[in-house]
């Protein structure tokens, strides 16, 4: 995807559209540049900057926290997308995966109309555009996908094409090279891919197993197969403070909306967890967890009822970060339901639960809050 949160935000605001747009925390706030706009990365920033540094650079951007549960709408949508040409997909994050359409190509027409039909319908069902790179091989797609952004396509179909387009370029545009790498090949006089070529011996005597791998890819030598994922072991949700918290409801306040997010996605997914854990990492950076088991749950106030529980039997000190991780998934709810069942309260639940899920999957998850998670809202905002 396209500066992914950056344009779900644009979409959503288009009076964003244009303006130097930088998503992950405001100035002056602890935190790190999560994405950003094409007009604010002409400024240098990228994501993973600290946001001073990104204040910096750009003092006129505009700065937004970013909201995660919109982000994952859109990629449960998009995956959606993907997942109809191929089960052999390998997510990266939200919103970039790999798919080998192998064994599809014969049903679908081939792998440039795969390519173009993906981006024709993620424009028409989220509003957002992607670029779509097809390649041989794991690298030379992930570098097809980059080489026309934003909302582009583009083809590396043989080693040769691969590369004859990067061996200009500096080493870091290989796989697996980051900084550290690119300052140690450096040292030794190679800065660009045509470099690594022009001195293979020194390369593999500098990085040993590591060194080959570098000089396989830059012959385009890539046998890495794309690795289809199976259901996520855990779902977490975590805020840091930009003041180290010692009123511990106001902690529950934060509890209480992740744990209504985490029961939303969950709900979303026709799924119920067991266990809960509460992590909490205190001034100083001291992290601790504390879990819980029991039977299979779903909804908001369970998991919020077990994380502030949980909160509660902890050492009381300031605390820097708070989070709610979920695990233990499973189909199956903890009561099944049965013909003699006569709890009209129990029902009653139910079907309340099943209305407001059903409007928040029409109309989005801040469609529907209760009354208690709006007041832990007032006080987030006034507190912080």
């Amino acid at each position: 995807m396209d500066a992914f949160y950056a344009a779900v935000e644009i979409r959503d605001n288009p009076e964003l559209r244009g303006k130097q747009l930088i998503i992950g925390a405001l100035p002056g706030e602890r935190g790190v540049v999560s994405t950003c706009s094409y007009e604010a990365r002409k400024f240098g920033v990228h994501s993973a900057m600290p946001i001073s540094e990104a204040y910096r650079l750009c003092p006129n951007g505009t700065y937004l926290h970013p909201n995660f549960h919109k982000y994952e709408e859109a990629s449960m949508l998009i995956h959606e997308i993907w997942s109809a040409y191929t089960d052999v997909v390998e997510y990266i994050s939200l919103d970039e995966g790999f798919l080998d359409v192998t064994h599809s190509m014969e049903i679908f027409g081939g792998a440039a109309k795969i390519a173009h039909e993906i981006k024709d319908k993620i424009r028409e069902q989220t509003g957002l555009t992607c670029s779509v790179g097809i390649g041989y091989s794991l690298m030379s797609a992930k570098l097809a996908s980059e080489e026309k952004k934003p909302d582009g396509y583009f083809e590396i179909l043989t080693a040769e094409a691969l590369r004859n387009l990067i061996i200009d370029r500096n080493v870091r545009i290989i796989f697996g090279v980051g900084r550290q790498t690119a300052a140690e090949l450096e040292r030794i006089g190679v800065n660009t891919v045509r470099d690594i070529y022009n001195n293979r011996q020194a390369v593999l005597t500098l990085l040993g197993n590591h060194g080959k791998q570098i000089v396989d890819l830059a012959d385009g030598i890539d046998n890495r197969e794309v690795a289809a994922q199976a259901k996520s072991q855990s779902l977490g949700k975590e805020q840091t403070f930009q003041k180290d918290i010692t009123d511990f409801e106001y902690l529950k306040d934060a509890l209480r909306l992740m744990a209504r997010e985490l029961g939303y996605q969950i709900r979303l997914k026709g799924i119920y967890c067991r266990t809960v854990t509460l992590k909490v990492t205190y001034k100083g950076m001291k992290r601790i967890t504390r879990s819980l088991s029991g039977e299979s749950i779903n909804s908001a106030g369970d998991i919020y009822n077990i994380a502030a529980s949980l909160l509660d039997k902890i050492e009381n000190r300031p605390v820097r970060l708070v989070g709610i991780a979920l695990s233990g998934f499973t189909d199956t709810p903890a009561k099944q339901a049965s013909l003699f069942d006569d709890d009209s309260s129990d029902r009653r639940v139910k079907k309340r639960d099943a209305v407001i899920m059903e409007l928040q999957r029409r109309y989005g998850m801040d469609s529907v809050k209760t009354g208690s998670e709006l007041s832990a809202e007032k006080r987030l905002k006034g507190g912080d």
